[in-house]
C-alpha cells in the first residue's frame, strides 16, 4: 500500500479543488454510512498541498534506520481497556497534546512526546523533551519539516541526546517550539496552517534567560528499540515502559476524524503521519488504540483520537518504535 505514496503526492500536485471542498463530501459521506466513527469539518479553507505537508513521515521507512527488535519474554496479563493517563497521572506530559503547525515534523512530535512520557515514567522527571531541537537538528533523521523517519528520531536521542522545550511562546525549557500554534479545526481562534514553512535553523544554545547550559540539559536515551507488530507486545510494552511512537498511511478522509474509532472507509491516500499511542480500550464492540495526535487540542477528540485495533488498520500496527531513558 505504501508503495503508492509518491504516485498520490504527483496526483496530488495537480489537484485544483481545496480539501475543504473535497472535505465536506467525505464529511456527509461518512456520517451516512454504519461505521464506527463520526466525521467533521476539522479543516477550512486548507489546499490539498497544505494537508499533506502536515504528514511528515517518509515511505518507504529506510532500512538503515531500523531498530533492533525488542520482544517481551513474558506477555502479561491484558486488560480490557489501558490508559497511561491513568496509570501514570503525576506524568503531566502524558495528557499534553503539542502542535506541530505549518510543518511536516509529525515524525519528531511522535517520537519527543513518547521519550518525555518516558522520562517521567522511569526517571520520574517531569520534562518536554524539544521537538525544535530534534527536527531543527538531526540530519540523518530526513529533512526537518520536509518529513523525517521515525525510528532515525529514537536513535539520535540515544546517541546525541536531545535538550528541553516546551510548546511555542511557552518560554518552557531550552528550546520552545519556534513556529507558531495554527488552526487545524473550524471554527478556530488561530491563523490558518497554511503552506508548509521551512525547517527551522538548528541551534546549540538555550532560549534567554533559561538557567542550564545546553549541554547539561541534554537527556538521552539508554537503549531505543522496536516492537513487533503482534498486539499483545505492543500492549505489554505500553503497560511496562510508557507510550509509543507509531505511524500509518493516512487517507483524506481521516482528517476528518471527530469521535468514535476511526477505520478507513473512503477517500484517496495523502501520507505518512506519527502519532503516540497511548492506550486501547473497546467501544461499540469494536476493538481500539488510544492515540494522541499533534494537530492541538481542537483537532478531532480534544486532541485525541481512537483507531481499530487489531488488524493493522492503515499500518498503525507496523512501525512501533520505543526506548528507555538513561538514568
Amino acid at each position: 500500500m505504501r508503495f503508492l505514496f509518491l504516485v498520490s503526492l504527483l496526483a496530488l500536485a495537480y489537484a485544483k479543488r481545496d480539501y475543504v471542498d473535497v472535505s465536506a463530501d467525505i464529511v456527509a459521506r461518512i456520517n451516512a454510512m454504519d461505521t464506527t466513527w463520526k466525521a467533521g469539518a476539522n479543516f477550512k479553507g486548507e489546499s490539498w498541498e497544505s494537508v499533506v505537508s502536515r504528514l511528515g513521515v517518509i515511505y518507504p521507512l529506510r532500512e538503515e534506520h531500523k531498530l533492533p527488535l525488542f520482544v517481551h519474554d513474558i506477555v502479561r496479563d491484558i486488560p480490557e481497556t489501558f490508559d497511561a493517563r491513568t496509570q501514570w497521572p503525576q506524568c503531566k506530559s502524558i495528557s499534553l497534546i503539542r502542535d506541530q503547525a505549518a510543518c511536516g515534523s509529525c515524525w519528531a512530535f511522535g517520537a519527543v512526546e513518547s521519550m518525555s512520557d518516558r522520562e517521567c515514567i522511569h526517571n520520574k522527571i517531569q520534562v518536554n523533551i524539544s521537538a525544535e531541537d530534534l527536527n531543527s537538528c538531526c540530519r540523518l533523521c530526513g529533512n526537518g519539516c520536509g518529513g523525517g523517519f521515525p525510528a532515525a528520531a529514537w536513535s539520535y536521542w540515544k546517541d546525541t541526546g536531545l535538550v528541553s522545550g516546551g510548546l511555542y511562546a511557552s518560554n518552557s525549557g531550552c528550546q520552545p517550539y519556534s513556529i507558531p500554534s495554527c488552526d487545524h479545526h473550524e471554527p478556530g481562534h488561530l491563523k490558518p496552517c497554511g503552506d508548509s514553512v521551512p525547517t527551522p535553523k538548528c541551534r546549540s544554545t538555550c532560549r534567554q534567560g533559561y538557567n542550564v547550559t545546553f549541554k547539561r540539559d541534554r537527556h538521552y536515551g539508554a537503549k531505543v528499540y522496536s516492537i513487533s507488530s503482534d498486539v499483545k507486545q505492543i500492549q505489554t510494552e505500553i503497560m511496562t515502559n510508557g507510550p509509543v511512537e507509531a505511524d500509518f498511511t493516512v487517507y483524506s478522509d481521516f482528517p476528518t476524524y471527530r469521535s468514535g474509532v476511526y477505520q478507513h472507509n473512503t477517500g484517496s491516500l495523502l501520507g505518512g503521519h506519527a502519532i503516540r499511542i497511548l492506550g486501547w480500550g473497546v467501544e461499540g464492540g469494536v476493538d481500539y488504540w488510544l492515540v494522541a495526535n499533534s494537530w492541538n487540542p481542537d483537532w478531532g477528540d480534544n486532541g485525541f483520537f481512537k483507531i481499530k485495533r487489531g488488524t493493522d488498520e492503515c499500518g498503525i500496527e507496523d512501525d512501533i518504535n520505543a526506548g528507555i531513558p538513561r538514568k
